[in-house]
Parts: structure tokens; C-alpha cells; sequence
């Protein structure tokens, strides 16, 4: 099995491929287009039994990240202007991204809009030869993600205290 894409709600959409492209260096696949609620074309009847009866519309952009994974941005026409996370509630709550240009990353998610959540964490601090650091970051939106300086394999390759 292999990741595709993430589908992730904004309130502006154009900010958000601002934010997208300059901040987290994903690549625009296809920019912003509008879907309309209707039943005649296939991807109208797809939205309707995905969104339901009375979106009316959205905005949607393609982007892909450096190793081929797609993120979906969606700007509902009607909607909350930010998220808000409830730890109570079962569903995803982040994703995450790796990146050999941690500290710049952050910078530039700062700049673009979006909180730094926590401190860096570092997952073995006694031990210099397993450098993997992380940290809780927010898009302008209020979208969790998750930054790792080394891959997940490397990451979790051995037990953290």
C-alpha cells in the first residue's frame, strides 16, 4: 500500500497555496478551480455523495509534495473561517512531513502565517548519534502537521525514552 494524497479544509484558498508552496515547498499540480454542485459531470455527482446535499461549492487545489504525495486543498464556500482541534474526537488529527531543512522550515511556516505548537523535541537527547528531532507546527488555519528532521523508519527505529 502506498500514500496518495491528503485532503485538508482551508479558509482562503489562496493563501493556503501561498503557504503550501512557499512555507512547505510542495509543488502546484493543478491551481485553484472551482466545483460546482450539480449532477451532470462525474466529478459534481462525486461531491454531492461525498459532501452531501447543499455544499453549493468549493475551491480546490492540487499540490504534491517532493516524493510524489498529493495534497488536496478544499475551500468550502460555506465554512468555519479556522479549525479547531478536538483531542475528544476520533479522527485524523495531523499529518506529517519530513524535511532535511528543519529549522528553515519552521522559520518560513512562521512567516507564511502558521504557529509553532510546542519546543523541538528530540526523541533520544542522551544520545548524539541519533539526531531525529520533531516538532508540532499549525498552518494558517489551524491544521495540525508534524515536521521530522529524519524519515519515520529512522525515526522509530528504536525505542525513545
Amino acid at each position: 500500500m502506498k500514500m496518495s494524497h491528503v485532503g485538508i479544509m482551508v479558509s482562503d484558498m489562496d493563501q493556503a497555496i501561498e503557504f503550501y508552496t512557499q512555507a512547505l515547498g510542495l509543488e502546484v499540480v493543478m491551481g485553484k478551480s472551482e466545483v460546482l454542485e450539480e449532477r451532470k459531470t462525474a466529478i459534481g455527482r462525486m461531491c454531492i455523495a461525498v459532501f452531501g446535499e447543499g455544499f453549493d461549492s468549493f475551491n480546490i487545489a492540487h499540490l504534491v509534495t517532493s516524493d510524489g504525495i498529493g495534497v488536496e486543498l478544499f475551500e468550502m464556500k460555506h465554512r468555519q473561517p479556522r479549525h479547531e482541534v478536538d483531542f475528544n474526537r476520533i479522527g485524523i488529527f495531523h499529518f506529517s512531513l519530513e524535511t532535511k531543512d528543519f529549522e528553515g522550515v519552521i522559520e518560513k511556516t512562521l512567516k507564511y502565517g502558521g504557529k509553532q505548537r510546542m519546543e523541538v523535541m528530540r526523541y533520544h537527547p542522551e544520545d548524539d548519534s541519533k539526531p531525529a528531532k520533531m516538532v508540532y507546527l499549525e498552518d494558517p488555519f489551524g491544521n495540525l502537521f508534524e515536521l521530522y528532521s529524519h524519515s519515520y523508519a529512522e525515526t522509530y527505529a528504536s525505542e525513545y525514552e
